[in-house]
């Protein structure tokens, strides 16, 4: 479990967190959104013990991290945006330096290595990493985020230079480290990447938390769209114009129509093709999204600019 109270980090007179309180529970996957230079980075490297706060306290699973930065270190994995490792050393030879920092054996050491090596695909590779694409590199960098098999996971972009399988892969990894009990972390600027992998979303801007809960939940919150986006498609005929007093917009594309009006409205527009005997091949309200929900509460809500 991750918990904040009042995290503040003062740079040169600037706040770049200004007294976060946020808490997440065990097994969450916490997507951590925010435009370039909310705080996000800042945040995450006050929680992993890198730098310590100006004011208020974080905990990992009940230890304060700038009290205990050790024994935090122990119980946590951490991906950083910019991942580096020594370019004259395999896979293999980085993951043994990194996991002699952790109370593990050599033969523990082999094995956990094999483990990931082979999760991340890179398993046979003899080639030292300083000849590693950057997505050979992110792959390799979220292995050593697992070396010690940690209770919190912290992932600062981590999809950044994979490809379609390498994302994929990340994706369903996160979900089964999620069902095993372990919390994760996940700052991205892949708002499509959150919303498929985070059960919660935090949304930071100018170093204050302004959003806090699930996706859902912050739709309503906001109310993010004030009207009802109906998308409708026939079978055969082009779209005839449809008129109704509740209708904002329509943009037609020949056999399909995509409606802004004021309220659901799918049975009128429904009765109105079939008594034209028009057959519907779709008829459905497109849902918002995390980008309409960031778009709102970032630069139309409470962390405008």
């Amino acid at each position: 479990m991750i918990k904040t109270e009042n995290l503040t980090k003062v740079y040169n007179g600037n706040k770049a967190v200004d007294s976060l309180n946020l808490e997440i529970a065990e097994g969450d996957i916490f997507g951590f959104l925010g435009p370039n230079g909310a705080g996000k980075s800042t945040t995450i490297l006050m929680l992993v013990g890198m730098i310590e706060p100006t004011e208020g306290k974080c905990f990992i699973n009940d230890v304060e991290v700038a009290r205990n930065p050790l024994k935090v270190k122990e119980i946590i994995g951490y991906l950083p945006e910019n991942v580096g490792f020594y370019g004259n050393m395999t896979a293999e030879q980085n993951l043994d330096y990194f996991a002699q920092f952790y109370p593990m054996d050599a033969n523990e050491r082999e094995k956990r290595i094999e483990e990931l090596l082979e999760l991340v695909q890179l398993d046979g590779v003899s080639q030292k990493v300083g000849g590693y694409s950057r997505g050979m590199t992110q792959r390799l960098g979220f292995a050593q985020a697992l070396l010690n098999n940690p209770e919190v996971i912290f992932l600062d972009e981590p999809t950044t230079n994979l490809d379609p399988e390498g994302v994929l892969q990340i994706r369903q990894t996160l979900k089964k480290l999620s069902d095993e009990g372990k919390t994760i972390f996940f700052s991205s600027h892949i708002l499509a990447e959150v919303a498929q992998v985070c059960k919660t979303i935090g949304i930071i801007s100018n170093g204050t938390l302004i959003e806090h809960g699930t996706l859902d939940e912050i739709k309503a919150k906001l109310d993010v769209r004030k009207t009802v986006k109906i998308i409708v498609e026939t079978q055969n005929e082009d779209m005839p114009k449809i008129e109704h007093e509740n209708i904002v917009t329509v943009e037609y594309k020949g056999r399909r129509a995509i409606i802004e009006a004021k309220s659901d409205i799918r049975g009128e527009i429904s009765r109105y093709l079939l008594e034209h005997n028009i057959v519907i091949k779709e008829l459905r309200i497109e849902e918002s999204t995390l980008e309409d929900v960031f778009m709102e509460s970032v630069y139309k809500g409470k962390g405008g600019k």
